[in-house]
């Protein structure tokens, strides 16, 4: 209980999505729970249920992003049961109800992306207008009160949707610094440990194959040296550009050291680690020229091993690295073994 307690309480610090679609799930929790009794004891039986589901339903969204790690879904499910949950009150107790809009306004915004939110708030304040429209005197006394409902939820909204969609960019264009090599524009080392952990525990829950190349520019020192590190700079910038172009888009390339490159491969076998690592060094010798000629890289590889923890298949990688760099430069060493035997696979020269 304390590894998982102190799990959550980590990846609470780390993890902003979790954290806003906990804390909002905390708050409604809170919120929500006394009302329940109340309404029982009312004898307003339907509303209490309608609490309890949305109780159950908060709990069940953020044991869904813990396990799955998907809280863009589990927010847009929070905001549906949300807003379902408060149309149904509002329509049911009248006027006293109403108040729960605002806070439900802005906790769309935390829950789900900006025009998602939007959408359902629009959504909800059409319903409730056409309602009190059919029904006039039920939900509000006039339609000047509607009128005002209307106005101050509107903006509401609004003033929301401008903080929201700010905060929204700027959080994404800090975590592209985060996790970025500002030269290449590759993902960086702290993006790759934390890409790593994630396919390990992605192989464990799915049983897909999991595979990674560690690249190095071979005679890279020479090319500062004799020409600059400017020069240098654009050779890195053109590699990973033509990585970029000959890979799919579920791959990620990441700048592990100076001159070093991993290529994470997610759903990729033996073969498949075979042919990109091939199709890589090929294109890679046809196309990357630098200020003195050609530039070659060499290429270690591994699969993922069942259970296996993701720092031990990095080194595995690693060291079919510096055993290519040994072989001659320019060459390919995979270790596809699905056992731990250290058995070491050569690709040869294409």
């Amino acid at each position: 209980m304390d590894r998982i307690l102190s799990r959550f309480w980590r990846r609470l610090r780390t993890d902003f999505p979790f954290a806003t679609l906990s804390l909002m799930g905390l708050f409604g929790i809170l919120g929500v729970s006394p009302f329940i009794i109340y309404r029982a004891l009312e004898g307003n039986y339907l509303i209490a249920i309608a609490d309890t589901l949305m109780v159950l339903a908060t709990v069940s969204a953020i044991v869904y992003a813990w396990v799955t790690h998907d809280t863009a879904k589990a927010g847009i499910f929070l905001l549906c049961i949300f807003t379902l949950v408060a149309l149904l009150v509002a329509i049911t107790i009248g006027l006293d109800a109403v108040f729960w809009i605002y806070p439900l306004i802005l906790a769309n915004f935390f829950l789900a992306e900006p025009r998602v939110a939007l959408v359902a708030t629009l959504a909800l304040l059409m319903t409730l207008t056409g309602y009190s429209l059919l029904e006039p005197g039920l939900l509000f006394e006039n339609p000047r009160q509607l009128a005002s409902f209307l106005v101050t939820s509107l903006m509401a909204g609004a003033l929301t949707y401008i903080f929201a969609s700010r905060s929204r960019t700027q959080r994404e264009q800090l975590e592209t610094l985060a996790i970025q090599d500002p030269l290449t524009g590759a993902r960086n080392r702290r993006a790759m440990n934390q890409d790593l952990q994630l396919a390990s525990a992605r192989q464990k829950r799915q049983k897909q194959p999991q595979a990674l190349m560690v690249m190095d520019l071979d005679h890279f020192k020479q090319i500062n040296d004799r020409f600059g590190h400017p020069a240098g700079d654009q050779v890195l910038v053109d590699f990973v550009s033509l990585v970029k172009r000959c890979t799919r888009s579920s791959d990620m390339l990441y700048r592990f050291g100076g001159e070093e490159f991993l290529l994470l491969l997610p759903d990729t076998d033996q073969q498949g680690l075979q042919q990109a690592a091939q199709n890589l060094q090929r294109r890679v010798r046809q196309q990357l020229v630098g200020p003195g000629g050609t530039v070659t890289v060499s290429i270690g590889g591994a699969l993922l091993r069942t259970d296996e923890h993701w720092n031990s298949w990095l080194q595995r990688a690693d060291k079919c690295l510096y055993q290519a760099k040994g072989s001659g430069r320019d060459c390919i060493i995979l270790d596809c073994e699905p056992t731990g035997t250290d058995s070491v696979a050569a690709a040869p020269h294409a």
